[in-house]
């Protein structure tokens, strides 16, 4: 019985860790800051080609951030940003084959595909891994 009751402590610890343990979410400024650990941020462009782009994601309120070969492209955008849903689908309208600060690009909620708002984009800031010397 005497060792019983270590083994029902020891269990009970371990039913109560996944809660412990739960993944607490990150304010936004602090997920992307984690996104960009290691990067150097470059010069501001108007323009990155969407052809290259391998990924969107959303950073919620604050940014988008597009992935370009081993560059994150960061948009703040200068007008919608508060409507900026990481669970959300980007829409993107544009007659050529670059995405520049001057379109906008529309969210759609991911389950209902109803409008769910827009943004304006602003200049992409590329960030860059730190090389080791």
């Amino acid at each position: 019985m005497r060792h019983l009751i270590p083994a029902l402590l020891a269990a009970a610890a371990l039913a109560a860790a996944p809660a412990a343990t739960a993944r607490e979410k990150l304010a936004p400024e602090d997920q992307l800051a984690k996104l960009l650990e290691g990067r150097v941020a470059g010069e501001p462009q108007d323009c990155i080609s969407l052809s290259t782009a391998r990924s969107s994601q959303i950073i919620e309120k604050t940014a988008i951030v597009y992935k370009v070969g081993s560059t994150y492209w960061v948009n703040r955008p200068r007008g919608g940003a508060e409507s900026l849903d990481d669970d959300d689908i980007l829409v993107t309208k544009t007659t050529g084959s670059q995405l520049c600060s001057i379109d906008a690009v529309e969210l759609r909620d991911r389950t209902s595909h109803f409008y769910a708002g827009f943004v304006s984009l602003g200049k992409f800031v590329p960030y860059k891994r730190v090389k080791a010397e």
